[in-house]
């Protein structure tokens, strides 16, 4: 025979209010901070421009021109003369490459126009990377 009253049996609650403030702010935290993160890019000043983005192709490549006029292939140090086999090794299998010339805004046009030279002798596209400008 069972005496216990049935009314009055506990229950077991989650409270899951808080955890959906926390789920929310992490989820926010890790969007921006992948939108900002760019770990193909070495650090530079780079000149303005009042143009939007451009879209590119699927296979890129990241060519860095620093203030001290050193080169950079997906933050790789090379020489201007190992740029063109590098380039020439990327496109051995037929694919499309763009390259993204990041160039400090410092930096003297000829060493720009050199590395516009040796993609244009390949045959690539190549894309100059600017900031936007701020009014």
């Amino acid at each position: 025979m069972n005496l216990r009253n049935r009314r009055h049996k506990p229950t077991a609650e989650v409270h899951t209010a808080a955890l959906n403030d926390i789920m929310f702010f992490l989820m926010l935290f890790f969007l921006l901070a992948s939108a900002v993160a760019n770990p193909q890019v070495v650090k530079l000043l780079l000149p303005k421009s009042s143009a939007g983005e451009q879209s590119v192709a699927k296979k890129t490549m990241t060519v860095s021109i620093t203030a001290d006029l050193l080169y950079h292939v997906d933050k790789q140090p090379v020489s201007l003369e190992q740029l063109e086999p590098i380039i020439q090794s990327s496109i051995a299998n037929g694919e499309e490459l763009t390259i993204m010339l990041y160039a400090d805004s410092t930096v003297p046009i000829q060493n720009v126009i050199a590395v516009m030279d040796v993609a244009n002798r390949n045959g690539v596209r190549m894309v100059l990377a600017t900031e936007p400008k701020r009014d």
